[in-house]
């Protein structure tokens, strides 16, 4: 399977080179390049790749309101490319239905297990970070996730999943945290994300914070 991917930078340099990165790969293909939002919503609608790599800040429309825009018509996985310490937008992102986020001096080898990861359905964000960027975005006051009501069509087995995916566990570790196999959590995690109508992990994890099931900073 070859996974084809549409680069989205105002800065010419930095796009290039992550479409020269990514290209190299035998598994990848870069359909399309993007200076501002507005061209990846175009290049993301005439290609239909399977992940577009954004860049939060570009003229015109945005990082975010392309994500919203692919995100809400598309089954394309929007990753955002960002500075963690400087980009507060990172947060407004991931609730705009982007499935992480990557630092733009990514190294080569991360960028492309990056966009390896988020095809197969998995997180970007290591657990620390994962605890660290969903308490803040909670904490600025963000509206209660329209999936909260859903969560009593949930297990209780997969209520436990929705909480240790909200920490940011893996499912090995999720696994050796209930004793069960990794299939079964597969199982659990497909069951949450199907129940609560939620697009992946990510939205898996703020839904966890936004609902009340796991307390910001807890």
């Amino acid at each position: 399977m070859t996974i084809r991917v549409v680069v989205a930078d105002d800065q010419e340099l930095v796009r290039s080179g992550f479409a020269m990165i990514l290209s190299a790969q035998p598994d990848i293909e870069v359909v399309a390049e993007a200076g501002d939002g507005a061209e990846a919503v175009a290049a993301v609608r005439r290609h239909a790749p399977d992940v577009v790599l954004l860049d939060i800040r570009m003229p015109g429309m945005d990082g975010i309101e392309a994500a919203r825009t692919i995100c809400a018509d598309s089954g394309c996985k929007a990753v955002m490319l960002t500075t963690f310490d400087q980009d507060d937008y990172v947060y407004e992102a991931l609730h705009a239905g982007a499935s992480g986020f990557l630092l733009k001096d990514v190294r080569r080898d991360d960028l492309v297990h990056a966009v390896r990861v988020v095809v197969a359905g998995d997180s970007l964000l290591a657990p620390s970070v994962a605890r660290r960027l969903v308490a803040d975005f909670t904490s600025r006051g963000q509206p209660a996730a329209t999936a909260a009501p859903a969560l009593g069509a949930l297990t209780a087995r997969e209520r436990e999943t929705l909480v240790l995916l909200g920490r940011g566990l893996s499912n090995a570790e999720i696994a050796a945290e209930l004793v069960v196999s990794e299939h079964t959590v597969k199982t659990h995690v497909s069951n949450v994300l199907s129940k609560l109508g939620l697009r992946d992990r990510i939205q898996a994890v703020i839904c966890a914070y936004e609902t009340g099931l796991i307390a910001p900073g807890g």
